[in-house]
């Protein structure tokens, strides 16, 4: 079975994602720090026919990182889609007169070295077989800095800027890295099937070789 890893999985988007790939026969590695709720996850996914396995990483320390994904593959197969989604804290939407150095590094280890550190972690197995997706997930400050998320701000496009390059890369050894941009909260966003749609739309991404970037919706009707 092909195995998707999803990094900084919860209840809403990334529970959403698995039970869409699962219907495509996948299994799912869900990675997050709170190993009980992705428990709680896995028995609902199993409930419903998705073989899933928790495993519990804190994205800003790449040694986590690396043990969560090595231990999925061991257990379930080589990862053939990485999708790039934690949550980003709170701390990091602070105004820009109140970013810190302290903070904007934070940031940058949650954003860009984490998804460095996930890559490094999956790629080998995927430019071995010439197959793979690696999916970001961002909000609308990827592409357009807002002085109330000065985190985000700073350490999105960073993430993107990576991850732009590493589409183009790789684009011609069957590997593809796309970015899907959500702004704003998805609950606001009122698509007609709600967070199923952005679900469809990542099996779209998977599934269909394109541009790096995607808008859900136009930058200028989202919300954060």
């Amino acid at each position: 079975m092909p195995v998707i890893a999803i990094i900084g999985a919860g209840s809403g988007l990334g529970a959403a994602v698995a039970r869409r790939f699962g219907r495509e026969g996948f299994s799912i590695a869900l990675i997050a720090r709170d190993l009980a709720k992705l428990d709680s996850i896995v028995a609902e996914l199993g409930s419903e026919g998705v073989t899933a396995k928790a495993y519990s990483a804190d994205v800003r320390v790449p040694a986590e990182l690396e043990d969560a994904l090595g231990r999925a593959a061991a257990d379930l197969g080589p990862v053939s889609v990485l999708q790039y989604s934690p949550l980003p804290s709170r701390d990091y939407l602070k105004p820009v007169l109140e970013l810190t150095p302290e903070l904007a590094t934070e940031a940058v280890q949650f954003s860009l070295l984490g998804l460095i550190s996930s890559v490094r972690a999956v790629l080998p197995a995927m430019r071995e077989s010439g197959d793979g997706s690696i999916i970001l997930i961002n909000g609308g400050t990827s592409v357009k800095a807002r002085a109330g998320f000065a985190g985000t701000s700073v350490a999105f496009p960073a993430e993107s800027a990576y991850g732009e390059m590493l589409h183009e890369a790789l684009a011609d050894e069957g590997v593809r890295v796309a970015q899907l941009v959500i702004p704003g909260a998805i609950p606001r966003l009122q698509l007609p099937n709600g967070i199923d749609d952005v679900a469809d739309r990542i099996w779209d991404l998977h599934t269909t070789p394109g541009d790096f970037r995607t808008m859900l919706i136009p930058l200028e009707e989202g919300r954060e």
